[in-house]
């Protein structure tokens, strides 16, 4: 592409402005140039061919002038206007200085249509020609600062995921630790197991987290989240849990659903009733809870209102915008919260 612009496309501009200016001159003095001496034209061609590559040479070092010292993404209307101011005066200089001397003393020598076609004709096509190699590399520049601002953004939002995340983990960790060292003074065996299941969501969390799981590993997950944390619970909890055995290689992200579950556990009151489900509705999964709550638990710890709920949210709103659905509400003495996916 570049041997084309550089060798190729000179001859066919000067062929394009002669054969134009020639048809002009014609229209005027009833001329017919292919009439003329064939050694006059293929001078007249030669000329304007060799105008041609000069003028190129220098229409391209403006450019390159310009777009050291404007960064290619400015579209200001002062660069564009100076880029054109030059341009023109390039044109001019160069017609005045090759072209007419030319004319002058060839033919009839020079007269006012002449100047007129040479200073018209050649100027316009130079104006067409900046018109789309400019287009050409401000929208190159265009794309390329879009994708320059996408990557920057979805850094930033990689980074907010991140720290949405961790959020969770400290809490996590506190409950696990504490529900083992409450089980190794009454129940060594039960400490043991739940030093296991804490392991297991060890490696889940830092080991076997793609940017997507399979839901049927979330699950298991969550399985295994729920038996430590029942085992640290009231006896007077009354836990069901179904899971749809449909849910297995649909994906999702992973951690979505611990908000919720944690959440049950953490405000979980009154009669002690915790339903926890997931089922697959058609191209969506749908996660629900529901837990009874304490008759008069304190606004400031609502089970609505609280940290894990809005990061939740949030990071919903970063992995699945416009393909879920969140609703958490407070009835009488009970609280659910249901999540929808869409995979």
């Amino acid at each position: 592409m570049k041997f084309f612009w550089k060798y190729i496309f000179p001859p066919i501009y000067g062929i394009l402005i002669y054969l134009t200016i020639r048809v002009l001159l014609d229209t005027v003095t009833g001329m017919r140039w292919w009439n003329r001496n064939w050694q006059i034209n293929t001078l007249d061609i030669v000329t304007t061919i060799l105008f041609s590559f000069a003028f190129l040479y220098m229409f391209r070092r403006l450019l390159r002038w310009f777009d050291k010292k404007w960064p290619a993404a400015d579209f200001s209307s002062k660069r564009i206007g100076r880029e054109l101011f030059f341009l023109i005066l390039l044109d001019l200089i160069f017609q005045n200085a090759v072209l007419i001397p030319y004319t002058a003393n060839t033919d009839d020598g020079l007269q006012s249509w002449d100047i007129a076609d040479i200073n018209t004709v050649p100027l316009l096509y130079s104006l067409i020609l900046y018109g789309i190699v400019r287009s050409n590399t401000f929208l190159k520049a265009h794309i390329a600062s879009k994708i320059q601002l996408e990557k920057i953004t979805n850094d930033q939002l990689q980074t907010e995921l991140k720290f949405l995340k961790a959020q969770y983990h400290p809490h996590f960790l506190f409950n696990a630790l504490n529900t083992i060292y409450f089980q190794m003074d009454e129940d060594v065996t039960a400490a043991k197991q739940s030093v296991e299941k804490f392991s297991e969501l060890l490696r889940y969390q830092l080991y076997d987290q793609q940017q997507t799981v399979p839901v049927s590993q979330e699950i298991r997950y969550l399985d295994n989240f729920i038996r430590l944390q029942q085992a640290r619970s009231s006896e007077r909890l009354q836990l069901t849990t179904r899971f749809d055995p449909r849910l297995d290689g649909q994906q999702v992200y992973p951690l979505l659903f611990l908000p919720l579950v944690e959440n049950a556990f953490k405000y979980v009151g009154g009669e002690y009733h915790l339903d926890i489900s997931a089922a697959l509705e058609g191209d969506r999964i749908e996660f629900r809870v529901i837990n009874n709550i304490p008759a008069n638990i304190p606004e400031s710890t609502r089970a609505d209102k609280g940290i894990g709920l809005e990061n939740l949210r949030r990071r919903l709103e970063l992995l699945y915008p416009k393909r879920h659905a969140l609703i958490a509400e407070k009835k009488d003495r009970q609280f659910s919260a249901i999540l929808t996916l869409q995979y």
